[in-house]
């Protein structure tokens, strides 16, 4: 039985060396074509992809407009992952008939993995009836930051399965571009809460939005439950809960982090500066002096370090010393002179 079928392989592969050679294929062509056809079907249902796409191949050696033969080496060649084969495949079958939904739907979904979003959404549209094709075409604005087309997609597939978390979250991440941070908060929340993967890189985002909204004491509990999920322990991360530590309070455990972060980066300056500012907003003013006193050994023409440890004598009271101390950080960086004006109107 093998020898059979080895000697019907050949001689098929035979018709299609003559054919290439030849003009239009006959009809004994196109039923030789069939049997290719048909062969890679039966390897398909084998998961023998290889084989199948081979197959598929010699069919359209024969038939160069078997349609169905582009589409089954394009289904083929996505399971083996070999995109750029499916891709080319499927738009010949599109050229050979524009209304097979099987090949419209592909191309988008390929379109889309291929971050080509306007010729995603083209496809998508052709079968807009179908609900991955809504996603596709929601997705794709999304991805160009077009928020206006896509959140009223991404209601509308949320009022027919309440629980897609990837569309919750990409809601949660459209609000927090267009800086409606409390709409971005609550769709953050049930992202996490219906997530069953535990991404902790989400609770870590929400974390860095109650941040930078000065809300340090939830920024504060949800940078320990990213870091309880297990994110990683980056610099930025440390640097980030630290400062939370102590803009809600806790100064021990932040200037504790903060400490270990400036022994890695001794010549961070910036990082100096922002403790010194984050103590003296806490009116812990000997305390932001330190870190004052920290720049000023670094670089003695530091007007900036100057002028905050100005401000901190003048909150404890040493007003004639403050103002001294920043009329001369003002000679070092005249660009402070614009503080001093703020400061005057603030009544300081």
């Amino acid at each position: 039985m093998k020898k059979c079928i080895i000697i019907t392989h050949l001689l098929l592969l035979s018709i299609v060396a003559f054919t290439k050679n030849n003009h239009a294929p006959s009809s004994d062509h196109k039923d030789s074509a069939m049997l290719f056809f048909q062969q890679g079907i039966a390897e398909n249902s084998l998961q023998h992809y290889a084989v199948a796409s081979n197959y598929f191949d010699s069919a359209i050696a024969l038939y160069p407009e078997y349609e169905d033969a582009y589409k089954q080496k394009a289904l083929v060649n996505i399971q083996m992952r070999r995109t750029d084969v499916a891709k080319a495949s499927l738009v010949k079958a599109y050229e050979l008939d524009t209304t097979d939904v099987v090949v419209i739907k592909q191309l988008a979904q390929l379109y889309f993995d291929y971050r080509q979003f306007p010729k995603a959404i083209k496809f998508a549209k052709k079968c807009a009836n179908s609900d991955v094709s809504e996603r596709i075409i929601a997705m794709s604005y999304y991805e160009q930051e077009d928020y206006g087309n896509a959140l009223p997609l991404f209601q509308d597939i949320l009022t027919k399965n309440q629980t897609d978390v990837t569309v919750i979250y990409a809601m949660a991440r459209s609000y927090l571009d267009m800086e409606e941070y409390t709409k971005s908060i609550n769709y953050y929340k049930a992202a996490i809460k219906l997530d069953t993967t535990e991404n902790s890189r989400w609770v870590y985002e929400l974390g860095l939005i109650y941040y930078n909204n000065d809300d340090y004491t939830s920024a504060l509990a949800t940078f320990l439950k990213a870091q309880d999920m297990g994110y990683a322990q980056t610099s930025d991360f440390n640097e980030n809960i630290g400062f939370a530590y102590l803009y809600a309070g806790d100064f021990d455990k932040g200037e504790k982090i903060l400490l270990n972060i400036i022994a890695m980066r001794p010549a961070d300056k910036e990082l100096l500066r922002d403790m010194a500012e984050v103590f003296y907003t806490r009116k812990l003013y000997d305390k932001s002096l330190e870190y004052c006193q920290k720049l000023i050994e670094m670089d003695q023409s530091d007007g900036k370090a100057l002028y905050q440890a100005g401000l901190c004598f003048q909150k404890k009271g040493e007003k004639n010393k403050g103002e001294k101390m920043c009329d001369q950080a003002i000679l070092l960086d005249p660009s402070l002179s614009g503080l001093r004006q703020k400061i005057s109107d603030t009544g300081l």
